[in-house]
């Protein structure tokens, strides 16, 4: 999923031989995808501390200190102590990466962090901690990085420089459509409820900035009233109104300082692109596909903006996405020429897109996105401590977790897709390793059965069903009204496909539009350890409101393949079969290529540097950073396919039935 996080890859796959075998224990949450923002415990302490948490005005109500034992208030307040842990947690990733060019400029970056402090110690006004680290971090730590930064000169944009001695400089209309969570997003509403008002939060950032946190940390379940949708309609709950942020600053960083487009932009930039040629198609990721065209009329206006930069510049429009962000432009591109939805007209792609750029895209989804749907957990959560587990089920527990994410209907667009002629059965998998003595295909599994939930192992299509059986019935209509999961075996189904919009987010179902001259660059990373089997276990429901958990404490929770950290190598097989003669998936011929990048992290850079294929941080890569430049400029053509994984040996024995 476009997901951030700043942990990284470690562990082994792992497996045992009897596919019906299965463990023990618990562990997982929520992804760090939020950048670890709900791994804060604050405890249920913070439900009665919310209601100033957003204007400044409020700010003048300090208890004085000589009233109050510090000693004993510190020392008595879990929640105190989380929320020190957590930001000395932040500031030392922070301090680490001070030479990794992580920063705005200093006077931004100062003021965000500066106004979290005094907002901190609005909440705890008995102690000078706050003063304190408000007085080292900013001005010392901060500072000492943003001089290293203008030392360095203009290294932020080297990558945009060296190309421009090139001669590369600014040809096609750039759309960028960021990942799952990438998008910032805002409140617009005024009215909320008495325990909950909306107005302290108009137009501030409840996703995506340090004001979300702060919000989060104080009044958890206010955060959530405005972040929540109806689950009977998918779109706005009563008196709450969230929208996407919406330009260059919808997506260019998560929070202050953690960057996510902005080094694309930044080099996009110096070969002579400003708000004219390029620009961030922001949408709400909590949406279906559908009623985000119903809702906000995205498809609509993204539409509009190709049309108007066609006319403004007399060139077609290079469409770049990231993560889910690639899934949303695969569902445009059908979406925009069908009849009774963007009535573009079969010839519209051809005529307006010159080129479908997916970076490390979730086109067939990946296996988190089922864990996370089922229990509320994935890798990142299993691999806690037992002390950071139990603060994370205190303050936002695995159902709570499960619950949000079934609430968010764009996420189960990340289902995986094609069932196991893809994912694989119980006996193989066509990305199983070598040595392997259990199947990825396997993809739950169940050591030590217990009630009915555990008493077989499931393969990716019945682990869809087993979610389906797990959820209410408002999820199973939604998932099942908006997309499929399932694989044409035949030219007529795919054909019979495009009328269906459930199928559009699904590249197995539905095939490429018919554009001959559009291109195709699949652009993704390799080399790290990415989650792609489970091992579960019983749970009661009584105390985790939940049939069944990841096996937390065993070393085997989770089994690791190939892929990015967060996509499986497995879900870009579309990139390669596209290329498949007379394809049905590709009526048009469309030319593909496919550039794989290997991770090679820098030691000392927490983002990983120049060379990291990371899912997120493969953003800042300069490799990829050229490629994107190449495309932009009219000089693709230059670019040579480069595969360094092992998935020609397997991705083409792949069976996607007749042509």
């Amino acid at each position: 999923m476009g997901l951030i996080s700043l942990t990284k890859r470690h562990t082994k796959v792992t497996s045992s031989k009897n596919p019906n075998d299965t463990v023990s224990e618990d562990t997982m949450s929520y992804e760090a995808t939020t950048i670890s923002t709900t791994t804060l415990d604050t405890s249920e302490e913070t439900e009665k501390e919310s209601k100033e948490v957003g204007s400044k005005s409020e700010k003048a109500h300090k208890v004085p200190k000589h009233k109050i034992s510090r000693k004993k208030k510190i020392t008595a307040s879990k929640k105190f102590i989380f929320i020190i842990g957590a930001i000395a947690g932040i500031f030392t990733a922070w301090y680490f990466a001070k030479d990794q060019d992580m920063l705005l400029p200093s006077d931004y970056l100062n003021d965000s962090i500066l106004e979290f402090f005094d907002d901190m110690k609005d909440k705890f006004p008995y102690s000078g901690v706050f003063d304190d680290m408000k007085g080292f971090f900013p001005y010392s730590i901060l500072q000492e990085a943003q001089d290293d930064k203008h030392d360095k000169g203009t290294e932020s944009f080297a990558t945009g420089y060296s190309l421009r001695e090139e001669g590369l400089k600014a040809k096609f209309p750039v759309i960028m459509l960021p990942g799952v969570i990438s998008t910032g997003l805002e409140s617009w509403g005024l009215e909320g409820t008495p325990e909950c008002p909306s107005e302290n939060h108009f137009r501030k950032r409840l996703w995506g900035s340090w004001y979300m946190l702060k919000v989060m940390l104080l009044d958890k379940n206010c955060w959530l009233k405005h972040m929540l949708l109806d689950p009977e309609t998918g779109l706005d709950p009563e008196n709450f109104k969230i929208r996407a942020a919406q330009g260059l600053d919808a997506a260019d960083f998560f929070m202050t300082g953690y960057w996510l487009w902005n080094k694309i932009i930044e080099n996009l930039a110096a070969i002579n692109y400003d708000t004219n040629t390029m620009t961030t198609a922001g949408y709400d990721w909590r949406l279906t596909y559908l009623d985000q065209e119903v809702r906000d009329k995205f498809f609509s206006k993204l539409k509009f903006q190709i049309e108007e930069r066609r006319i403004a510049t007399g060139e077609k429009t290079v469409l770049i996405g990231h993560s889910m962000g690639s899934q949303i432009g695969f569902f445009f591109l059908k979406w925009v020429e069908a009849s009774g939805y963007g009535n573009g007209g079969p010839h519209w792609v051809n005529d307006n897109i010159e080129s479908f750029v997916d970076v490390s895209g979730s086109m067939l989804g990946t296996p988190k996105a089922l864990t996370g749907l089922l229990s509320g957990e994935m890798k990142d959560t299993v691999q806690l401590n037992a002390a950071a587990v139990y603060g994370l089920e205190k303050f936002f527990s695995r159902k709570e977790r499960a619950d949000m994410l079934r609430n968010w209907g764009g996420i189960a667009s990340m289902l995986p897709k094609g069932g196991d002629a893809i994912w694989g059965d119980m006996e193989s998998a066509p990305d199983d390793l070598v040595g392997q003595n259990t199947s990825f295909g396997n993809f739950i599994k169940f050591k030590d059965p217990k009630s009915e939930f555990s008493s077989r192992n499931l393969t990716i299509s019945d682990s869809l069903e087993f979610l389906y059986s797990q959820t209410p019935e408002w999820f199973q209509k939604r998932v099942k009204k908006n997309y499929s999961s399932g694989l044409a075996l035949t030219r007529k189904e795919v054909e019979r496909n495009n009328a269906d919009p459930s199928k559009w987010v699904n590249p197995v179902e539905a095939a490429l539009p018919n554009a001959p001259d559009m291109k195709i660059y699949c652009l993704y990373g390799v080399g790290i350890e990415t989650e792609r089997s489970y091992f579960y276990r019983d749970e009661n429901i009584d105390v985790g409101g939940i049939n069944v958990t990841i096996a937390m404490g065993d070393s085997d929770a989770v089994t690791l393949g190939q892929g990015d950290g967060t996509v499986s190598l497995i879900s870009h097989t579309m990139c390669h079969r596209w290329k498949d003669p007379n394809s049905k998936f590709n009526p048009g011929g469309i030319p593909i290529k496919v550039v794989e990048m290997l991770d090679e992290p820098g030691k000392f850079d927490i983002r990983g540097g120049a060379k990291t294929a990371e899912h997120v941080d493969i953003l800042g890569r300069s490799e990829l950073n050229e490629l994107i430049l190449r495309i932009a400029s009219g000089r693709g053509d230059e670019i040579e396919e480069k595969i360094v994984s092992n998935i020609n040996d397997w991705v083409w024995n792949i069976d996607l039935g007749t042509n």
